[in-house]
């Protein structure tokens, strides 16, 4: 399930995200790379201990906890700290698939990686190539968005980044451990959910369309959800 969230960050989030980038240090992108991934990725990241990442990447946990899509897409029960890149001219990422399991920097704890999150940083029209490639049982699809808007989809995709031809593009990206591992059991749920949210604006809540269908969904997260 691919989905994309407009308007994740404000515009004065985002201004004041790519101000505090843009005085930043930058590394090699490969120092969080696993054995396969490092041989296809070329880029940069902020340190993930830097309190530059640290303070963005709260900016970016509290508007996923605003937003109702991302609660709805997702079901998160531990997302991990955001981290930032950037991909200047002739950089890229070739096709791979995220490691399965991260560790929380600093704790030791482990998290399983089921949903993949990519925030775009930069205006599209600020740099060409870049786009987000997702391949899937349908295709490949690309993405490539408007600055503060978001993408998610399953880690266990093979995806990469086209090379940058022109400009740079910067970004955020994470992952989340879901309540439900499996991403058709999520897919479904999120179904589900858009169709309550559809059906509410038409019925009052108290009616039996309403209240069946929406403890239908709370059943099934009962039953598919790990705490």
């Amino acid at each position: 399930m691919l989905i994309t969230i407009p308007d994740l960050l404000t515009p004065e989030e985002l201004a004041y995200m790519r101000q505090i980038l843009e005085g930043t240090s930058w590394v090699d992108g490969r120092t969080t790379a696993g054995d396969q991934a490092v041989k296809v990725k070329n880029n940069l990241q902020v340190p993930q201990d830097s309190p530059e990442a640290r303070e963005l990447g709260n900016i970016v946990l509290r508007a996923l906890g605003r937003n109702a899509t991302y609660s709805s897409a997702v079901l998160p029960a531990q997302i991990l700290p955001p981290m930032f890149n950037r991909y200047d001219e002739g950089m890229t990422f070739g096709a791979h698939v995220d490691g399965s399991i991260r560790v929380v920097p600093g704790t030791g704890q482990r998290i399983r990686t089921d949903v993949s999150t990519t925030v775009f940083l930069t205006p599209p029209e600020d740099y060409d190539g870049g786009e987000l490639i997702v391949h899937d049982t349908y295709g490949q699809h690309s993405v490539k968005l408007p600055a503060g808007h978001a993408v998610i989809y399953p880690a266990t995709s093979l995806h990469s980044v086209t090379p940058v031809t022109r400009g740079s593009r910067w970004g955020s990206f994470f992952w989340a451990q879901s309540m439900v591992r499996d991403d058709w059991r999520r897919h479904m749920l999120y179904d589900l959910d858009m169709s309550i949210m559809r059906i509410r604006s038409m019925l009052p809540d108290d009616d039996p369309a309403v209240t069946g269908l929406t403890a239908h969904y709370h059943n099934m997260i009962r039953h598919w959800a790990e705490t």
